[in-house]
């Protein structure tokens, strides 16, 4: 596959994406996330984009880690050629994961918001072109902290050591989706999903993750 070392260390960061979701009001994080942003952190990129994750404001943390919820994320067709898929790690859980190509028709019901666009029909032309990995990743922040590994939509605007900002070159090759809020992330799942493909359960993690104390 396409990822190299660099990317071994961004799945760490990802790691630690999934401990800050856990951050409570008073600024404090689990002790297990704040050591291992440290370790993991070693480039100046890499430490600038670990505080800036964790730089939220107080009731910014507060309401992220008080809200449970689910993403829709999808590897698309030149993500899934150049193999972005091993370069993803949110250091949340999979609860739902299946390759489809999808059809022009559900290309175009996935963009709808995007119908009166000009690149409308290009994009909806590339996103039935191949194999899509559709995912649904379920946490606590999990939608805000998606959208930080992914990357901005405009590469050229995207942090390196997001799969965005090392992965792509151009807009409409960007390599991955990611819902972009609550309504959209729950009409994207239920369009990507029928609701026995997803699945509920508990990992040995949750308890050091989202502790009490």
């Amino acid at each position: 596959m396409v990822c190299d070392i660099q990317y071994h260390h961004q799945k760490l960061e990802g790691r630690a994406i999934g401990a800050a979701a856990a951050v409570t009001a008073s600024g404090k994080m689990p002790l297990y996330a704040s050591n291992f942003a440290r370790s993991s952190a070693s480039g100046a990129a890499s430490k600038s984009w670990i505080t800036g994750l964790l730089a939220l404001p107080a009731a910014d943390q507060e309401v992220f880690a008080a809200e449970m919820e689910r993403t829709f994320i999808a590897i698309k067709p030149d993500g899934v050629q150049r193999g972005a898929e091993d370069c993803l790690e949110l250091g949340f859980k999979l609860v739902g994961i299946k390759v489809v190509v999808p059809s022009k028709d559900f290309a175009q019901k996935h963009y709808h918001d995007l119908k009166e666009r000009p690149f409308f029909n290009g994009s909806c032309d590339f996103l039935s072109s191949g194999p899509v990995i559709a995912m649904v990743w379920e946490g606590e922040g999990v939608i805000r902290y998606g959208r930080k590994l992914i990357g901005a939509t405009d590469r050229q605007k995207s942090e390196h050591g997001t799969i965005r900002g090392d992965l792509a070159v151009v807009v409409g090759r960007n390599i991955i989706h990611g819902s972009n809020g609550p309504v959209t992330a729950k009409d994207e799942i239920n369009l990507w999903f029928k609701p026995q493909e997803l699945v509920s359960y508990t990992t040995n993690a949750e308890k050091w993750i989202y502790g009490d104390n």
